[in-house]
């Protein structure tokens, strides 16, 4: 109380404080209302304003300070009764201690009353079950009718009246004296009937349930009975359990846990349904595996469908009955592939569970079908398969597919081999080329092959495809040995097989059909960084396609010149000065052969035209150098060089002809015998060195040899101007121009030496 005592003197000086402030604020205020002249009429009106809001603020004063005073008074009151009240309950309980010490003995002496109490509240349950107990046997009677009627929720009411009965007697007994077994022993064996009926009805329940889907659809009302009558034992169940607690007493039988077997049933079911579902084995059916993956597929989405649509509506929402379905469903499944991986698959059978595993099982035709979502998310349900087992079966699917496509390209082959001797032509393409089946037969197979690794993923597409092009570079080596084979066997009998020339130009051609479906393939199946990659990785084909057209064409080009044979030797003979039509039978002949080479393909064709022109022009000059004539006149040189000449027009025409359309210059090589037949014409021997020694600057690989035997067939030349021509010639050797074909390289002259020649 003294924190609060102010002293009187400071009291007074804050009193006088706040007069002096309250009279300036007034002098303010009235400062403030007198500022004009005309004001000092309203001075009265501005006194009563002021009065009336005076008596207005002391009276809400009074108020606020009597009602501060009734609190304190009404505190000051209950504080009063309350310590009054407290005095009074501490007598009281002093009252309770006195008489609960007098009373211990008292309550000791009591025990034979709680006993009798005891017995007769056993008593009392007795007399109140009599009725029940004397009713057993024809309520056992009742509930076996109504379960074999299927009144499956009258016959489990009857059941558990029973049960009560008997719960209640047996606990009871188990209260009153819980080591007296005998009584126990009797309750029990008198209701005995009582756990066979439970037993029957869960048999009933087991049955519904197993038929669940079927049964949602039928009748649904039957199922949402038997989810009532769990759901009745789940809750006797919870509240025996409670009673545990404080008795220590659990009926026999007890408990139950329906809903947990409730689940075992539908996932026993689950498994069965899944298991099921083969009809048929590889013996009796080569798509035996995707007829059983496609009923899976089918099941399950259907079963999946009502789960969601019906079943739901007849389970308690806690029950969660979709997303247990759904667990079961996919732990079955998932058990089935591996049971199907653990099998000897073959690899058409590998690539139809992987593509189901992977795809088809997450797409819209099952788990991803817009009719299950939001419930089912893709993204969440774990792989069918572990990694390891995917692993495996891809491993063991590469090297089956290995083995197959070696298999097959050996087999395409051999029957392509065979074609090769018959005795009609090969059929001919929309452009009317020769061709055989073998690209299609190679490059279907390997299509099918990715198209199928497509579908179970990219990575094993670009694995297929690897493997798919290393087998055709092994594969290509053996084509090409075989068409080696093909044309010795021809030579040893050229008149076998009747149609080579077509079947070798189908060779070559099909070398052009490999390259594009090579770079067709590639294109199709690879794209960006991985087409990169096995473009590295994998050795080029080009190369040994063009060495087995190169030798196609070569082995074509061969049979030619063996027909040209007999007419070439012929050139530059005696019989050929005569008048020889040997030129004319070469360019009918050759003429008569690119007839047949017109159902070349372009690139291959082109080619072969210039090398034949270039292996004319050669094999003529060769017989220029060959020296089987030596011109004995200026006449005979003159006729000779003339008939040269004229030949060589005749091969350039044929020639420009044969390759019209591929904008090739083909005077090339006839204007070297033009050339060496202006060496031979020269009449003046004084000039025979400049003639010849722009021959050689023209065509720089011209030996000495050469010269030698060119002026050996003039027959003019003396043993000292060859001798000169050659010396000084070799003294300068002509530089060879950067695009110049050499074509007197391979022209070799017969073994007779420069020395014998200028004689």
């Amino acid at each position: 109380m003294t924190s609060g005592w102010v002293p009187l003197d400071v009291y007074s000086l804050t009193m006088k404080e706040t007069d002096r402030e309250a009279v300036a604020t007034a002098v303010q205020r009235v400062a403030g209302m007198l500022q004009r002249p005309d004001q000092l009429d309203k001075v009265e009106q501005y006194r009563r304003r002021e009065a009336r809001k005076k008596a207005s603020v002391e009276a809400r004063l009074k108020a606020a300070i009597q009602s501060q005073l009734d609190g304190v008074r009404t505190g000051l009151s209950q504080l009063h009764n309350a310590l009054t009240d407290v005095k009074d309950i501490q007598q009281s309980l002093a009252d309770v201690s006195k008489d609960w010490r007098q009373s211990i003995n008292t309550v000791e002496s009591l025990k034979d009353v709680k006993d009798a109490v005891a017995q007769h509240s056993q008593l009392a349950a007795a007399v109140e079950n009599l009725k029940n107990i004397f009713s057993v046997p024809e309520i056992v009677r009742e509930t076996q009718d109504l379960i074999e009627q299927g009144a499956l929720l009258q016959a489990h009411r009857k059941l558990m009246d029973l049960e009560c009965s008997r719960d209640g007697l047996m606990c009871e007994q188990y209260r009153m004296d819980s080591g007296n077994t005998r009584d126990m022993t009797l309750i029990h064996g008198y209701f005995s009937s009582t756990q066979g009926l439970s037993d029957e009805l869960a048999k009933q329940l087991w049955m519904v349930l197993q038929r669940s889907l079927v049964t949602v659809r039928r009748d649904p009302t039957l199922l949402v009975s038997v989810v009532r009558i769990i759901e009745r034992e789940e809750k006797i169940d919870r509240r025996i359990l409670d009673r545990k607690k404080q008795t220590g007493f659990v009926p026999p039988g007890r408990p139950k846990n329906w809903k947990e077997k409730m689940f075992s049933i539908l996932d026993r079911t689950v498994t069965t349904r899944i298991e099921g579902t083969q009809a048929d084995t590889r013996e009796s059916d080569k798509m035996w595996l995707v007829r059983h993956l496609e009923i899976i597929r089918k099941y399950v989405l259907d079963d999946l469908l009502v789960a969601k649509n019906l079943m739901v509506q007849c389970f308690p929402p806690h029950y969660e009955i979709f997303k247990n379905l759904l667990r079961m469903y996919h732990q079955a499944l998932s058990t089935r592939m591996q049971e199907l991986a653990s099998e000897d698959l073959e690899a058409s059978e590998i690539v139809s569970l992987l593509t189901w595993v992977l795809n088809t099982y997450t797409s819209v035709e099952m788990m991803g079908n817009m009719e299950l979502a939001p419930e089912v998310d893709v993204h969440s349900l774990e792989p069918l398969l572990s990694p390891n087992v995917v692993s495996e079966l891809l491993d063991t699917y590469m090297s089956t597919l290995t083995s197959n496509i070696i298999a097959w390209l050996r087999k395409a082959l051999e029957t392509d081999r065979k074609d090769w001797s018959k005795e009609t032509e090969p059929e001919a393409d929309q452009d009317g080329y020769y061709q055989t089946t073998l690209p299609a037969i190679v490059f279907q197979m390997f299509e099918q092959n990715l198209q199928v690794a497509a579908q179970i993923s990219e990575d094993l597409k670009t694995k297929v495809l690897v493997l798919c092009l290393q087998q055709m570079n092994s594969f290509l080596s053996r084509y090409k040995d075989e068409a080696q084979l093909y044309k010795e066997e021809h030579l040893k009998n050229r008149q076998h097989p009747h149609c080579y020339v077509q079947y070798m130009i189908a060779i070559i051609n099909n070398c052009q059909t490999f390259k594009e479906s090579i770079v067709s393939l590639k294109r199709k199946y690879l794209k960006g960084e991985a087409e990169e990659s096995v473009c590295l990785s994998q050795p080029s084909m080009d190369g040994i396609l063009d060495t087995i057209a190169k030798e196609g064409c070569g082995s074509l080009l061969e049979e030619v010149f063996l027909d040209l044979e007999q007419h070439l030797n012929e050139l530059m003979t005696k019989k050929w000065l005569l008048g020889s039509n040997a030129v004319d039978i070469i360019c009918v002949t050759v003429e008569d052969y690119f007839n047949d080479f017109a159902k070349i393909k372009k690139p291959y064709k082109k080619r072969m035209t210039a090398e034949a022109h270039r292996r004319v022009v050669v094999e003529y000059l060769r017989a220029v150098m060959q020296k089987r004539i030596s011109f004995r006149s200026a006449e005979e040189r003159k006729e000779g060089a003339e008939k040269m000449v004229r030949e060589a027009e005749q091969l350039r025409f044929l020639f420009r002809k044969l390759a019209s359309g591929f904008g090739e210059d083909v005077d090339g090589h006839c204007d070297t015998i033009v050339a060496v037949a202006e060496v031979i014409k020269l009449t003046d021997p004084s000039l025979l060195y400049l003639e010849v020694s722009t021959l050689v600057s023209k065509y720089p690989d011209i030996r000495d040899d050469h010269i030698g035997a060119l002026l050996a067939v003039r027959g003019d030349a003396s043993r000292d101007m060859k001798q000169t021509i050659i010396e000084t010639l070799e003294q300068g050797p002509a530089q060879a121009n950067p695009s110049y074909v050499p074509i007197f390289r391979e022209i070799t002259v017969p073994s007779l030496n420069v020395a014998k020649l200028l004689k």
